[in-house]
C-alpha cells in the first residue's frame, strides 16, 4: 500500500479537485471519485454510501465491488459495519472485517473477499450524509495517516454533496437546497404565513474546499484569525462593566481564539491540501461531533462557544453572512437554530413567521412570538441546514410544519387555507364591538393576554374587554441587567394609559423554570418546572418584589390597580405576598406618593393543591385566575415541553373538567371572581366547554377573541352543559366527541 504522507494527501486532493471541476454527470463523477481514491490509497475497494432517507443508506458508487450492486444494496442505520459508522459518526478501522462486531454479509457486493475495512463518516457540521469505505484483501489496520487522508476526502465529498456536485442523470442524490422539503416541528404559536427565508445566522457555504496554494491559505487563515482576535478583544473591552456571565462567554471566546492547538490543527489541514475555509469547517465539524457525545453541561457550552467562534471566523474568511436588517425581504420568515428574546424584539412585527431548529413552546422566543402574534414552529430538525436566504417558505403554526420550497400543489392548498382564515377574520371584525352573549343569555367576558407595549393596540382591534394577564417578566428577560424602578414605572404607566380605563391584571415577575434572567445565575435544578420559580423566587428575594410593587403603585397615579401572584401553591404563599403588598402600600403612603384608587390582589391557580386550599383562602383572595397551561401539566403529570406526552391528555378529559368545576363551585360559594387564562381559553371548543361549566371570564391571545366570541354567540350553554354531564355519566374519558357531535347537529 502507498503510505498517505502529507504530499500524498495533497496529491489525492489535487486529483479530486480535477474530478470536481470536470463536466461529468452525478453518477459518473462519483464513480471517478471512488476510482481515484482506491488508486491513490493502494486499496482494492473504495465505496460511497449515501443516505436515501434518515434511516436508509444506499451504495451509490464503488470501485472493486460488483457494479450491479450500485443503487441496489441498501441497509438500515446501524446495520453492518457501514451502518455502525453512519449511526455513531465514528471511524471503524479493522484488519478482519468478517469477524468484527456488526459485520453484515452482502452476497450481491462480493465484499466477503476483503479483510481490511476502513469506514469514515461523511458528515458536515453534524449533518450525517453517508459513509466512505476502503477495503483491502490484506488483513491489516489502516495507518493513522490513511485515516486522516480519508477524513479530509470525506469532508470534501460532504461539501460537494451539499453543493449538488453529484446531481445529474443517474445522480446519487437530489440536490440539497433545491428540492421541496416538508419539515415537521412543534406548533408554538398558531397562524399561517408565507414568505421568504431570512437566516438569523446564515450558513457559510464553502465553495473552494481544496486549495491551490497552501502558503496563501495559511496567510489567509492567520489574517482572519487576527481579525477575529481583535474583534473579541473589542467586545471584551466594551463588556467590562457588563454582567459577569456575558464576560465569561467572551473570555471563553478569547481562550479559543488564542488556542495554539486549534490553530495547529487547522494549519495541518491546510498543509494536507484543504483551503482555509475547509480547515476551519473540518475542526468545527469535529467539535459538533464531540458536542453530541458530551454529557457535561459546562463542556457542551464550551464546545458551543467554539462552534460559534468558528462561524465568526468563516464569515470573516468568506465575507458571507455579514448582512443587516436593511437587507430583509418584504415578507421575511426568520430561520434560526435558536434566538433570544432581545434579538427577536429587534426584528419586531416585520417578521411574517419564525421557524427554530431548537426552542420550546415555553421558551423566551415563544413568549415574544405570542406577544407579537407571529406564527412560530420550534424543534424543526435540519431547517438551518436545508434553508438558504431567499428560499420560498410556508409556515403552518397550527400543525407545526414548515414547507420549504413548496411545490405548486402545496402552495395552492396553503393559500386556500390562508384565504379562508382571512375571510373568517372579516366575519370576526363585524362582531368586534358586540358583547359575547350566548343565545340562552349568558354573558362571557373575553379579555386578552399581553406582555409588550406592542400588544396594547389589540385591545381595540380585537374587541377585548381588558387585559386578563400582563406578563411583566418580558421586560426583565430582554435586558442584560436588572431594570431600574423608574424604567418600570414609566412602562407600567404607558400600559395603563394605553388601556384607556380598561382593567389590566399585572402578573408579578414569573421567572424560573424555562424563564431564566440573563443576569441571574441559573440554579442547577433536576426539574426546574417544579422548582424555584415565580412567587417562590419573589418571596425569597423580597427586594425585587418590593421594587416591582412600588413601580406598579406609582404607575397607577391614582387609578385602579390589579396585581396577581403567579404559581401560588398554598394559602400561606398568597398571605406572604399580600403582606409584602401591604408593607409597600404603607411605605408609599409615608413617602407621600399618590396611591392607587383601588387595589385588587389575586392569585394564579396553577397547581392542583390550591384547588383544595382552605375556604379562608377563597374568602381572602380578591380574584383567582386559573393558569391552564401549568395546571394541566401538573394534573396529568405530563411535561408540556415533551411532545411524546403533552398531546396525550385532553383539556376536555372529564377528570380535568371535574377539577375546573370544583374550582368554579368553590369560587361561587365565596363570591370570588374567577377567570381561565391559557392556550385553551383561546381554542373555541375548549372555551365553549369552560363557559358551559361556569367559567365566566376567559383570557387569551388577541387573535383568538374573534373565533371564540363567534362560537359563543351561536351556542346555548345550558344545552351544552347537559351534553357534558351526559357524557360524564356514560363514563366517557373525554367529552370532546359528544360536544363535537352536538355542534355538528346544531
Amino acid at each position: 500500500m502507498v503510505e498517505s504522507t502529507e504530499s500524498e494527501s495533497r496529491r489525492l486532493l489535487g486529483r479530486l479537485r480535477e474530478v470536481m471541476a470536470g463536466e461529468s454527470a452525478g453518477q459518473e463523477r462519483l464513480d471517478e471519485i471512488t476510482h481515484l481514491i482506491a488508486d491513490s490509497m493502494g486499496s482494492e475497494v473504495c465505496s460511497v454510501y449515501l443516505f436515501r432517507d434518515d434511516e436508509t443508506l444506499e451504495l451509490c458508487a464503488t470501485e472493486g465491488l460488483n457494479v450491479e450492486s450500485v443503487h441496489q444494496t441498501r441497509m438500515r442505520l446501524g446495520e453492518g459495519l457501514v451502518g455502525r459508522v453512519a449511526k455513531y459518526g465514528k471511524v471503524v478501522n479493522t484488519p478482519d472485517a468478517p469477524s468484527a462486531k456488526g459485520f453484515r454479509y452482502m452476497p450481491e457486493t462480493g465484499e466477503e473477499r476483503y479483510s481490511a475495512f476502513l469506514g469514515i463518516p461523511i458528515q458536515r457540521l453534524g449533518e450525517k450524509l453517508g459513509v466512505l469505505v476502503v477495503q483491502s484483501k490484506e488483513a491489516r489496520e489502516y495507518s493513522a495517516d490513511a485515516v486522516y487522508a480519508l477524513e479530509v476526502v470525506a469532508m470534501v465529498i460532504a461539501e460537494m454533496t451539499e453543493l449538488g456536485a453529484f446531481v445529474g442523470e443517474g445522480a446519487a442524490l437530489s440536490p440539497l437546497h433545491q428540492q421541496a422539503v416538508m419539515l415537521p416541528g412543534t406548533a408554538a404559536q398558531e397562524g399561517a404565513a408565507e414568505g421568504h427565508v431570512w437566516l438569523h445566522e446564515p450558513r457559510v457555504v464553502v465553495t473552494n474546499p481544496i486549495a491551490d496554494d497552501p502558503h496563501r491559505e495559511l496567510e489567509r487563515l492567520n489574517e482572519s484569525v487576527e481579525e477575529l482576535r481583535v474583534g473579541v478583544d473589542k467586545m471584551l473591552a466594551m463588556s467590562q462593566n457588563g454582567d459577569k456571565e456575558q464576560l465569561k462567554v467572551l473570555e471563553a471566546y478569547r481562550m479559543f481564539a488564542n488556542s495554539k492547538g486549534w490553530m495547529k490543527r487547522m494549519e495541518e489541514d491546510i498543509a494536507r491540501g484543504l483551503s482555509a475555509e475547509a480547515a476551519v469547517e473540518k475542526e468545527q465539524s469535529q467539535a459538533r461531533a464531540r458536542m453530541e457525545q458530551v454529557q457535561d453541561a459546562y463542556l457542551r457550552e464550551r464546545l458551543a462557544d467554539l462552534d460559534d467562534l468558528s462561524n465568526r471566523l468563516l464569515r470573516i474568511l468568506t465575507g458571507q453572512g455579514n448582512h443587516n436588517a436593511a437587507d430583509l425581504p418584504p415578507d421575511p420568515i426568520l430561520i434560526a437554530r435558536n434566538i433570544g428574546p432581545g434579538d427577536l424584539l429587534e426584528y419586531g412585527r416585520s417578521l411574517r413567521g419564525i421557524v427554530l431548529e431548537e426552542g420550546s413552546v415555553g421558551s423566551h422566543a415563544a413568549i415574544v412570538a405570542r406577544a407579537l402574534a407571529i406564527p412560530l414552529v420550534v424543534n424543526t430538525a435540519r431547517i438551518t441546514t436545508e434553508a438558504l436566504n431567499g428560499d420560498h417558505i410556508m409556515v403552518d403554526g397550527e400543525q407545526g410544519i414548515a414547507h420549504l420550497r413548496p411545490d405548486d400543489t402545496v402552495v395552492s392548498a396553503f393559500r386556500d387555507k390562508m384565504a379562508m382564515q382571512a375571510k373568517a377574520q372579516e366575519r370576526y371584525a363585524s362582531i368586534r364591538d358586540k358583547q359575547a352573549v350566548t343565545p340562552d343569555g349568558q354573558k362571557i367576558n373575553l379579555v386578552m393576554n399581553a406582555g409588550l407595549m406592542a400588544d396594547l393596540p389589540s385591545l381595540d382591534s380585537s374587541g377585548a374587554e381588558g387585559v386578563g394577564l400582563f406578563r411583566t417578566e418580558l421586560q426583565f428577560l430582554v435586558r442584560n441587567q436588572m431594570p431600574k424602578r423608574s424604567e418600570l414605572v414609566a412602562l407600567y404607566k404607558r400600559v395603563l394609559d394605553a388601556a384607556h380605563g380598561k382593567r389590566v391584571v399585572f402578573r408579578t415577575l414569573d421567572i424560573g423554570s424555562d424563564k431564566v434572567l440573563p443576569y441571574m445565575k441559573p440554579t442547577d435544578e433536576p426539574n426546574p418546572a417544579l422548582g424555584w420559580r415565580a412567587i417562590r423566587v419573589g418571596l425569597d428575594k423580597p427586594g425585587v418584589m418590593r421594587m416591582q410593587l412600588q413601580a406598579l403603585m406609582r404607575a397607577a397615579e391614582g387609578r385602579p390597580l390589579t396585581i396577581m401572584f403567579p404559581f401560588v401553591a398554598q394559602f400561606e404563599e398568597y398571605r406572604a405576598g399580600r403582606a409584602e403588598v401591604k408593607k409597600t402600600w404603607e411605605r408609599e403612603e409615608k413617602l407621600g406618593h399618590v396611591l392607587p384608587e383601588t387595589l385588587e390582589v389575586g392569585a394564579m391557580l396553577e397547581t392542583p393543591s390550591l384547588a383544595f386550599a382552605p375556604r379562608k383562602f377563597f374568602e381572602e383572595v380578591d380574584f383567582i385566575s386559573i393558569g391552564g397551561n401549568d395546571l394541566k401539566q401538573f394534573f396529568f403529570a405530563a411535561d408540556r415541553e415533551n411532545e411524546r406526552v403533552r398531546k396525550r391528555y385532553d383539556t376536555l378529559n372529564v377528570s380535568f373538567l371535574s377539577l375546573i368545576e370544583r374550582i368554579v363551585e368553590r369560587c361561587d360559594e365565596t363570591d370570588t371572581p374567577l377567570s381561565f387564562c391559557g392556550e385553551d381559553a383561546g381554542r373555541p371548543i375548549e372555551a365553549l366547554c369552560l363557559a358551559a361549566i361556569g367559567v365566566r371570564t376567559l383570557s387569551m391571545r388577541p387573535a383568538s377573541i374573534g373565533p371564540v366570541k363567534s362560537l359563543l354567540m351561536r351556542s346555548d350553554l345550558s344545552e351544552l352543559r347537559k351534553v357534558i354531564m351526559d357524557a360524564r355519566h356514560r363514563g366517557e374519558q373525554s367529552v370532546r366527541p359528544a360536544v363535537m357531535r352536538y355542534l355538528r347537529d346544531n
